[in-house]
């Protein structure tokens, strides 16, 4: 790559989330993501945890500090054409990666307000849940909650796709620019995303893949969703390009693992 392209680059996205030590989820599914997309990963680790294919077995939170520090040092010399954000854990990190985001100034940020891990582990605390929906849906240029998810966030029943549309328009009437409702968790033969902005919606459907090898997919889709974005892609066309990435690595699990395995995130370079 020349010097004129390194200036001219764009695909930086500054990750602001947990770990995964088994690698399928969190910020090294992240990591793997972007760049599989042609973008830049830079990140800012909020907890590492203690995990894999089995579940999560320990958290051992960042200081508030060290996690504002590693964004700060980041955004002030890289610079970051895209955020994304995962595993939060507290009251006090959702302030502390909402004071981030504002410090990116108008830096698109998609926000996945990460509850529950694959296993059933919380990774947000319940009393959290106030600070993501007055401090992170606000900030979100695209937020992207499955069906449980915008439940909690809404207190919504969200069992059904039209479900999913109802708790998308109250997610926008809080602020939020645009939302990805997640269909994973509504039963039925097809799996529907919802797209939705203020000024309509896009459907995203397919065959829904019967396979235990789902780990990460939600912080896949919402990465490879910020790549698309950092790279000056329009909503539509990243979340489509985003979605295509997500159902393909799922097909190509390599099935690690005796519990809920990861995707192939590196299909692309393949």
């Amino acid at each position: 790559m020349s010097i004129a392209s390194l200036n001219t680059f764009q695909g930086r996205v500054l990750v602001i989330a947990g770990s995964d030590s088994g690698g399928g989820a969190g910020i090294q599914a992240d990591i793997k993501t972007i760049t599989a997309l042609g973008g830049y990963a830079a990140t800012a680790i909020t907890a590492v945890t203690v995990q894999n294919t089995l579940g999560v077995t320990g958290v051992h939170p960042i200081p508030l500090d060290v996690i504002a520090a590693q964004a700060r040092a980041v955004l002030d010399d890289i610079g970051a054409d895209a955020i994304k954000t995962g595993m939060l854990g507290d009251a006090a990190v959702v302030e502390t990666v909402a004071a981030a985001l504002d410090h990116a100034g108008q830096v698109p940020a998609v926000v996945d307000p990460v509850m529950i891990a694959k296993g059933g582990a919380p990774l947000l605390a319940g009393a959290a849940i106030g600070a993501v929906k007055s401090l992170m849906i606000p900030r979100a240029a695209l937020l992207t909650p499955n069906a449980p998810e915008a439940a909690a966030l809404t207190g919504l029943v969200v069992e059904t796709t039209d479900d999913l549309r109802r708790a998308g328009e109250a997610l926008l009437a809080m602020g939020a620019k645009a939302v990805l409702m997640k269909g994973g968790h509504v039963e039925g033969e097809r799996v529907v995303d919802v797209l939705m902005t203020t000024e309509g919606e896009t459907t995203f459907e397919g065959e829904r893949i019967e396979t235990r090898h789902t780990h990460g997919t939600g912080c896949t889709l919402a990465s490879a969703c910020a790549t698309g974005l950092a790279q000056g892609l329009p909503l539509e066309q990243a979340v489509a390009r985003a979605w295509n990435y997500v159902h393909e690595a799922m097909l190509r699990a390599p099935g690690f693992g005796a519990g809920h395995g990861p995707l192939d995130h590196g299909w692309t370079l393949r």
